[in-house]
């Protein structure tokens, strides 16, 4: 199979039917300089909207072509002539070779240490323990929040005004954060794991087209099942999973982890609140029952993500080496997809071929009076046709987030609005004084949105144009905002940091230019984003192990054999669900080569 890459193709050719499949072949023998009728088969690699010009909107393709006869001699003919005739984009197709895993559960040190235990079920956890798994480990995964059928009913129970699960909402349960979000698959990290993790999404159910799209996402609907059919054949391979079940310590000896202390949460039984009627200052549920227990781990896979704060506290506790981490906080910024639409396609933006425009931004301003530095400004996981959705998961705290279906097919397209912060953000040397900021924004928020009238959960929202002249303003005239707990409408300055503030002033009229109706008046800000990465690093070697703050690395012991694996975003090595899944395999392989090393 011949393999053609930067190919131009009109938009019909995205269409489905026998037309589309004749310009994308007429394309292809053209690149080839062959007849259309000696290929036999293509196979769509890749491709992306090249939009740079509105007036000229198209497909980029790469194709795999089957020609006809099909030995390696007359394809390496075609080859040659196409770059005879300047086809320098035309070569032998190099075909995907799966993920193999090594076999060594029934090795004598496999079988003389306890089987691993992998800490959470986001992207990092489940495909660290369906690697392990696979290789014969039988890993004990280990999650805090429900099952994901139970964490949908908890998460929609929530949205409808329901109390507050802290074991189980958008932040935790089976599929991490992740599950609720656009399911983007796209990563800026180059990961040789990348290709792996697409084609064992896949695997688990995901649409084949992830394969060849750009910039593929699955998106939460479809996101659901895949989740669960990994968390089967985790299973099926020899993992268990436990749901509602939370690390709460570990204890290393000798400077090798020895311990760990796993502790079942049940919860207590009441009546859903939308049974009894919802109460008016919307109280937390009852205290759960748990049940503690010590069991024996010589190693641990600490996939815990990145609002995980009390599993960063025991950590911290255990005297494992931390340090705090730059991250990003702001609001979410919604749209009419319409909007989006015109300002990224121009005419071509109904076109049926193309779907909910996306976009990034970002930009890097200019130090503001009492700054070293200028501060970045960008926009992050950026969801055409979503909704923003409620995503706190400690009392009190209004935490904004934002998901896309599959199909994209909602009214509003919204982004996080994010300015950077860093350790000269925080107050004091504690690895979590950034939690601390975290804590103190999303607080912030519940508070504001009170004060201005609103009922508990509830965010407080307010227009661009209202934001920028510092009035509370009122509703938008062209954007119903999605957050399904509802907006209150107040002034943002009064919950977001100052620093953050100003420069969310700065940047949204120069986003504007690049975005034409980025910053339109109407436009409305929910607050607050403050879950974009986690805020801690988890320090870890080249062995992918942590080391101890009382032991760490030196020349001559620059590898701790600790036992404890950080890893995944809430670790502080990755940003978004294909970053983190590709993190996970590594580990995993990283785990396996020490055991098949010892």
């Amino acid at each position: 199979m011949l393999e053609i890459s930067n190919l131009a193709l009109p938009l019909d050719a995205g269409l489905e039917g026998k037309q589309a499949e004749k310009l994308v072949r007429r394309a292809a023998a053209r690149a080839l300089n062959i007849p259309p009728n000696d290929i036999t088969e293509i196979r769509l690699l890749k491709r992306s909207v090249d939009a740079r010009k509105k007036h000229d909107v198209h497909f980029v393709a790469t194709l795999g072509v089957e020609l006809a006869g099909g030995t390696k001699a007359e394809a390496a003919a075609v080859e040659a002539a196409a770059h005879r005739k300047g086809a320098a984009n035309v070569k032998a197709h190099r075909p995907y070779e799966p993920l193999r895993v090594p076999q060594v559960g029934a090795t004598p040190r496999a079988q003389d240490e306890p089987r691993p235990i992998v800490v959470g079920t986001g992207p990092a956890g489940l495909f660290c323990a369906l690697y392990l798994a696979r290789a014969g480990l039988r890993p004990l995964v280990v999650e805090r929040g429900a099952a994901v059928d139970e964490r949908m009913a908890a998460v929609d129970a929530f949205n409808a005004g329901d109390p507050l699960d802290p074991h189980t909402n958008i932040q935790y349960g089976e599929g991490g954060a992740g599950t609720f979000s656009d399911g983007k698959l796209t990563t800026n990290i180059k990961s040789p794991w990348a290709q792996h993790v697409l084609h064992l999404f896949v695997e688990a159910g995901a649409p084949e087209e992830i394969l060849w799209q750009a910039k593929p996402h699955i998106g939460t609907d479809l996101l659901v099942d895949i989740v669960r059919n990994i968390r089967k054949q985790i299973e099926q391979a020899g993992g268990e999973v436990c749901f509602n079940t939370q690390l709460t310590a570990l204890h290393f000896e000798n400077g090798r982890l020895a311990q760990a202390e796993i502790t079942s949460l049940q919860p207590t039984p009441a009546l859903p609140q939308t049974l009894r009627g919802r109460s008016a200052n919307c109280p937390e549920p009852a205290q759960t029952e748990s049940v503690a227990e010590l069991v024996p781990a010589s190693r641990v896979v600490l996939a815990c993500g990145h609002s995980a704060r009390d599993t960063f506290e025991l950590v911290r506790d255990a005297g494992v080496h931390m340090e705090q981490k730059p991250f990003s906080v702001g609001v979410r910024i919604e749209h009419p997809q319409q909007l989006i639409n015109r300002s990224q396609y121009g005419k071509a933006a109904d076109h049926p071929a193309l779907g909910a425009a996306d976009y990034k931004l970002s930009m890097h301003l200019r130090p503001q009076k009492g700054e070293e530095q200028g501060r970045g400004v960008y926009t992050f996981c950026m969801c055409p046709g979503g909704e923003v959705v409620c995503a706190a998961s400690e009392p009190e705290g209004v935490v904004v987030n934002g998901m896309s279906r599959f199909a994209r097919d909602g009214r509003n397209a919204n982004s996080a609005l994010l300015v950077g912060v860093g350790p000269e953000d925080f107050d004091g040397e504690d690895p979590l004084a950034g939690v601390k900021l975290q804590r103190e924004m999303e607080r912030a928020a519940y508070r504001t949105a009170i004060a201005a009238g609103g009922e508990p959960y509830q965010a407080p929202a307010q227009t661009v144009g209202d934001f920028l002249a510092h009035r509370a303003g009122g509703p938008s005239k062209q954007v119903k905002p999605t957050y399904a707990r509802g907006v209150a409408w107040c002034d943002l300055h009064e919950c977001l940091p100052p620093f953050v503030a100003r420069a969310m002033e700065q940047a949204l009229p120069q986003l504007d230019r690049r975005l034409h109706g980025f910053a339109d008046p109407q436009a409305v800000l929910t607050g607050v984003e403050t879950r974009s990465s986690s805020p801690v690093r988890i320090v870890r070697g080249k062995n992918m192990q942590a080391s101890l703050a009382a032991a760490p690395a030196t020349a001559a012991a620059p590898e701790p054999e600790t036992g404890l694996y950080p890893c995944g975003e809430g670790a502080g090595y990755a940003g978004g669900i294909m970053s983190a899944a590709c993190d996970g395999l590594r580990v995993a392989s990283a785990l396996v080569e020490s055991l098949q090393r010892e």
